[in-house]
């Protein structure tokens, strides 16, 4: 069964987020679609033919991570997005910020440092499959950094893709604009 791209333009007109910023970004987001799809069709064919013992295999293995985690970060980042409410203090993901960081400032105030850090990559909010507890990661790569067990709970986007044609050099404008349009209840629903 292939991937299909989630259709996100419900979010155009979002404030902050540009129009043109938006289409290219979810043009971008369909390629990993057709690539991750495109590469599990060849790795499909390789093994039928007996080919996994190649280094074409091996590096289209490689590659998966690359196409799939794309699409997969992506999907979970526009899908945290269109919220107009702010994070209610007493909700169950208030609750476990407070818990985890000490409050729910403490939390924004790591979760933002995260997004600022020079280079590309995201950052994500997840929660330990284990302990339960939420930690917020840098992932440099789609495929690199991602902590085992781990559950996605909120997304940015940090790759220079998600916000120069809007803010250019000013990715703590770009963190501002991301905080205003947070669904928290897409965030909250993905803790365990």
């Amino acid at each position: 069964m292939a991937y299909e791209a989630i259709d996100f333009s419900k979010l155009v007109g979002m404030e902050g987020f540009g129009e043109q910023l938006l289409k290219n970004h979810f043009t971008l987001y369909q390629g990993y679609v057709t690539n991750t799809n495109k590469v599990l069709d060849v790795l499909a064919q390789m093994l039928k033919e007996g080919k996994t013992a190649t280094p074409e295999f091996a590096e289209l293995k490689r590659r998966l991570g690359w196409e799939f985690n794309g699409m997969r970060l992506h999907e979970y980042y526009f899908g945290n997005l269109g919220g107009k409410a702010p994070l209610d203090g007493n909700s169950k993901l208030a609750g476990k910020f407070a818990v985890d960081f000490g409050s729910v400032e403490e939390w924004e105030k790591d979760f933002r440092a995260v997004g600022a850090m020079r280079g590309i990559g995201w950052a994500v909010c997840y929660q330990d499959s284990v302990s339960g507890k939420l930690i917020n990661f840098w992932i440099n790569e789609h495929d690199v950094a991602h902590p085992a067990g781990c559950t996605p709970v909120l997304i940015l986007d940090a790759f220079e893709h998600a916000f120069m044609l809007d803010y250019g050099l000013k990715r703590a404008d770009y963190i501002e604009a991301f905080f205003r349009n947070i669904d928290w209840r897409v965030a909250e629903g993905r803790l365990r």
